[in-house]
This record gives structure tokens, C-alpha cells and sequence, in this order.
């Protein structure tokens, strides 16, 4: 029995130590004179990366630090909370979280442990539903997706509720929030950093990575994003792949309004979701090797369908 137990332990510190290096090797990248981004990797939540999947981001200002998105769980916020004290030492003093998905905000609670000061910002209706079950949702879901890898993590709700149009300065710098109703979820918000012309589109845009669309409204995420291209960025922060300019804007647009067009087309002549599939894939060949695409393309024609179908009757 004493072997069995050490053989446990010992597993138990292999698979803490395999995923605190994991953790270790990401490092901040410095996208403009005072914003920083940990991208994340494409692939979904799992054991081996504890979660960790978004671009957590923060911004120095003139007295303390501006968080955006800290992760999937309290060691992914710490995880960035690491990278910020390589950079400075001064406080973090307030947190955005762009939407519902946990993986973005669960990352909430190893902020608050070292800054229980700082103000936490989310869109008004992202505070209602967790506070209505789907955070303790996301929390399980992570748990169950990670197979355990992000306990440890509490639920650490946005205190500051936001409803899109406010500008906020906040350590001196400016920034100007928007929200466009239902996108890819109905509690996006995008941030723009003026100070830099830094524009952080949660997951109403992503890069390399086709994402989950069970919340979203794929004519509203297209308008949000024109929405966001009027305010010519210099730079571009998605909620999932690499940083760039405005050309990331241009290319999940493109991705959307092809299928949900090719969607709109086929409807109107009668076939079916699974019908119309491979036709559209044929149309989406600029993104065949983006991760999640075989995964998401059938949930995503099906999900146009019957947006489609709804606004048809």
C-alpha cells in the first residue's frame, strides 16, 4: 500500500512539474510601446497545457497595469503576472475580461489574490451569467477538459459592469469600449488602447484558429468586426493566434461572410446543412490549416442554417 502511495505521488509531481514547464517556455511579446501579449496556443484545453489557450495582455501606464483576458485558471494568471513583473513592478490596478468563456477569465483569481485592490471590468450581462451558474459551468468545464490540471481555481467575478461606449482613463491612459450586441457571444466587448491604437477584439476575432460559435450570431460577428475596422488599428489583438495589423480583421471577416453567405446561397436552393458542406469547403480553402477547421465547419453551417432559417420566417 506505502508503493502504491509513493507511485501516486510521484505521478501526481510529474504531471505538476510537466505542466509548470509548460507554463515556463511562454513568454510576453511586446506589440506596441506599452502593450504586452502572451499568445497562447492553438490547440483546445487539455492536461499537457492546463487550459491555457487565449492571448492574455497587459498594458503598462503610468501607474499601474491594465490587464486584459487573464487566462483559463488562477496558474495561467500567474502564468502572466510572472511575465508583468519582468517588465515592472508596479501594481496591476484593473482587469478586462472580454467575454463569458472562461478560458478568458478564470485567470480573474490569481489577480485578485495579488491585487484584491484592482478593478475588474466585463460587460454587464458576462457578470449575470456567472453569477448565474456559468461561471461554476466553465469552472467544471475546465476541470473536466484539463482532466484536473486547473484546480486550484476559484470563480472571480468582474466587479465594474460595462455596457459598450464608455471611455475610461485609467492610470492616464485612455481606453474606449464597444459592444455591438450578440457577435460571438451577446457579452463581447472590444477595447480599444488609444494611447497606442491597440485594438483587443476578444474573440470576435481570432487568427489561425477557427473557434466555437454555440453563442454567436455570424451576421453580427461580421458587422462587429466592420464595426471594428472603421477605427483603423495599428495593431490587432485576437482572442486567439498571433497579433497583427488590420489585415486579421480583413481575414476572419473573410471567413464568416464566406460561409455565411455560401450558407444563405444554398438555403435558398433547398439543400440541406450536409449538402451544402463540402461545397463550402471548397470556398474555404485559405483556411484549411487553421486549427479547429475540421472540428467547427459542419457546427458552423449548421448554426448559419438556422440563423438563416430563423430570419426567414
Amino acid at each position: 500500500m506505502k508503493q502504491l502511495y509513493l507511485y501516486s505521488a510521484l505521478a501526481i509531481i510529474s504531471v505538476q512539474s510537466a505542466i509548470a514547464g509548460y507554463l515556463d517556455e511562454f513568454e510576453a511579446e511586446k506589440v506596441s510601446n506599452h502593450a504586452y501579449v502572451i499568445h497562447g496556443p492553438l490547440e483546445l484545453p487539455n492536461e499537457n497545457n492546463e487550459g491555457f489557450m487565449n492571448n492574455p495582455a497587459f498594458i503598462v501606464t503610468d501607474s499601474g497595469v491594465v490587464v486584459i483576458d487573464p487566462g483559463s485558471s488562477v496558474h495561467t494568471g500567474n502564468m502572466l503576472l510572472r511575465e508583468i513583473r519582468k517588465v515592472t513592478d508596479m501594481p496591476v490596478i484593473a482587469v478586462f475580461d472580454t467575454h463569458i468563456h472562461g478560458d478568458h477569465w478564470l485567470g480573474n483569481d490569481a489577480i485578485q489574490r495579488a491585487y484584491p485592490d484592482a478593478d475588474i471590468y466585463a460587460h454587464h450581462k458576462t457578470i449575470s451569467m456567472i453569477d448565474n451558474g456559468e461561471g461554476q459551468n466553465w469552472l467544471n468545464l475546465m476541470h473536466d477538459m484539463t482532466k484536473g490540471a486547473t484546480d486550484g481555481t476559484s470563480i472571480v467575478n468582474a466587479r465594474d459592469a460595462l455596457k459598450g461606449g464608455e471611455v475610461l482613463t485609467i492610470g492616464g491612459h485612455q481606453f474606449q469600449i464597444f459592444h455591438h450586441g450578440q457577435a460571438h457571444t451577446v457579452t463581447d466587448i472590444m477595447i480599444l488602447y488609444r494611447q497606442d491604437n491597440v485594438l483587443f477584439t476578444g474573440d470576435n476575432v481570432t487568427n489561425k484558429r477557427i473557434i466555437r460559435m454555440v453563442d454567436a450570431n455570424f451576421k453580427g460577428n461580421i458587422e462587429t468586426i466592420e464595426s471594428a475596422k472603421k477605427l483603423k488599428p495599428a495593431v490587432v489583438v485576437p482572442g486567439h493566434g498571433k497579433s497583427g495589423g488590420a489585415e486579421l480583421l480583413d481575414s476572419y471577416q473573410a471567413y464568416l461572410s464566406t460561409l455565411y453567405n455560401n450558407v444563405s446561397k444554398y438555403f435558398e436552393e433547398d439543400m440541406s446543412d450536409f449538402e451544402m458542406k463540402p461545397l463550402i469547403h471548397d470556398e474555404l480553402s485559405d483556411y484549411h490549416g487553421w486549427s479547429g477547421y475540421e472540428d467547427e465547419l459542419g457546427k458552423h453551417i449548421s448554426g448559419a442554417y438556422l440563423e438563416i432559417e430563423a430570419a426567414a420566417f
